[in-house]
């Protein structure tokens, strides 16, 4: 249907009340909002990037990528200065941001599960939307998917997708959108592509770069869409970009917009995304009703970083993104594969300009959401993350925040590094790159890196402090089997 046709065959009197209706309307909702108080059931919107490098934004000191809305929820809400993904990749990441739980307990196997495995995020698992909508909260994903995808080898089962999993609402892709067979999706009641409760708005999203380089407006209007529908209830929005990715998909409006080319561009675009959805927080009133979580799932991904002539990619090394000053990136245990940003941003509860140096992680979302939402964590599987509110709003939350002990996974889940304190030991070296910039590691002969002082992991300190390096490496295998011993869901 064509709506401005529809809409232009009714007098102008009668558009002009529509008009006032609907604006009489949003007041009344945002109204409503503002009367609960901040600390009651208030909204959460998520915002996880795809491979955006540590260093590739703006407060983090890139000299050519402006990401100003991104360094003003930086500054004025929280920063964690020491923040981990719970994997250099894709699916296992997103697990984890999910569940609160490490990759080796999703069962998936991989890092990154292709639209033709068979498995996907086990209905038994207990997602962040499902612990929102216990509360009462509505519930949204506007962007990448990635923890399944319903096909031949599963039968085709809608428990491969979003909506089996605590989501209202999804717009979004089922893998990465350089995925040959990667579809642009969204659920439809009347739906039964590409099973019942879908339709397919795209396919074989590398032959359609039109489809790629509109979605992080199409990912933000859905969002403001859902958000202006439900300002009189609690929501969560969990909006995941396919951007920046390998930085190659920008809207026409942003291209050209940077010095840093067309990653900067992408950057570009994302930033004005969360301008957008500042704006109608505040248009609602629901500015400090509401917590925006602001992370990746890894760094950068690096693969193409001396290539100057791609046929699919072109000069691929200038899309490739930054994890400055860490070592490496995506797909490797070096801590330029681990650490992200990690802000969170809510006026009025949250103090501006906090920063926390204490290490965190992705792992944490879960429970320090779950808290806020009222919902007790599951006491029938193990959550691997901590509730992060003391440190985020003292003023408001007591309590102490449990010790951080951290696995870094490879790429089949498998821990194969280990942080406590300020120290981490490797027992495995993990490159997309195949790099191992000198070094080997294993249990008998294991890695030893002081990380808050050492960020680029070039002085190993095992021989230095060989019982330190050793008590980390019993931690380490037996918190793997530990893992191993609890199974998964899909054993």
């Amino acid at each position: 249907m064509n709506y401005f046709n529809e809409f232009s065959k009714y007098p102008c009197w009668l558009a002009l009340l529509l008009s006032v209706a609907t604006g009489v309307l949003s007041a009344s909702k945002a109204a409503e909002a503002a009367t609960r108080p901040a600390l009651d059931r208030p909204n959460v919107i998520l915002v996880f990037l795809d491979d955006a490098g540590y260093g590739d934004f703006a407060h983090h000191g890139n000299p050519t990528i402006e990401t100003p809305t991104i360094s003003r929820l930086a500054w004025e809400g929280a920063q964690c200065t020491q923040f981990y993904t719970s994997s250099p990749a894709c699916s296992a990441s997103r697990y984890s941001l999910l569940t609160g739980r490490v990759p080796g307990r999703s069962g998936l196997g991989s890092w990154v599960i292709g639209p033709g495995a068979a498995r996907h995020m086990h209905p038994k698992e207990r997602t962040l939307a499902e612990g929102f909508k216990a509360s009462g909260y509505a519930t949204a994903l506007f962007g990448k998917w990635h923890l399944g995808n319903p096909n031949e080898k599963n039968q085709r089962t809608p428990e491969a997708l979003p909506l089996a999993h605590g989501f209202d609402q999804w717009l979004g892709t089922n893998v990465s959108h350089d995925y040959d067979n990667a579809k642009l999706l969204q659920s439809d009641v009347n739906g039964d592509q590409p099973v019942r409760g879908y339709v397919e708005l795209g396919r074989d999203l590398p032959s359609h770069p039109g489809i790629s380089a509109s979605l992080t407006q199409r990912y933000t209007d859905a969002a403001l869409s859902f958000i202006e529908q439900n300002a009189s209830q609690p929501f969560f929005v969990y909006l995941a970009h396919n951007q920046p990715h390998l930085g190659l998909y920008a809207s026409d409006a942003f291209v050209g917009r940077s010095r840093r080319g067309l990653l900067g561009d992408v950057m570009a675009e994302i930033d004005h995304s969360m301008e957008r959805i500042l704006k109608r927080l505040s248009k609602l009133e629901l500015t400090n009703h509401t917590l925006i979580v602001f992370s990746s799932d890894n760094g950068p991904w690096l693969r193409f970083k001396e290539t100057a002539s791609h046929p699919k990619y072109g000069e691929a090394r200038m899309h490739v993104g930054n994890a400055y000053p860490f070592r490496d990136g995506k797909g490797s245990t070096w801590e330029g594969g681990h650490r992200v940003p990690g802000i969170f941003y809510w006026p009025g509860v949250i103090k501006g300009q906090t920063r926390i140096l204490e290490p965190a992680s992705t792992l944490d979302v879960f429970p320090t959401l779950m808290h806020l939402a009222g919902q007790p964590l599951p006491d029938d599987r193990s959550v691997d993350g901590r509730d992060l509110l003391p440190w985020l709003a003292p003023a408001h939350f007591s309590g102490e925040v449990s010790p951080f002990r951290f696995l870094y996974s490879y790429h089949d889940n498998q821990a194969s590094a280990l942080r406590e304190g300020p120290w981490k030991c490797h027992i495995r070296i993990g490159s997309q790159l195949g790099d191992d910039y000198g070094f080997t590691a294993s249990e008998a002969a294991p890695l030893l890196f002081q990380v808050e002082e050492d960020l680029g992991e070039r002085f190993n300190r095992a021989a230095e402090y060989p019982e330190r390096a050793e008590k980390l490496v019993e931690n380490l295998r037996a918190y793997r089997q530990q893992i191993l011993q609890e199974g998964t869901y899909w054993d």
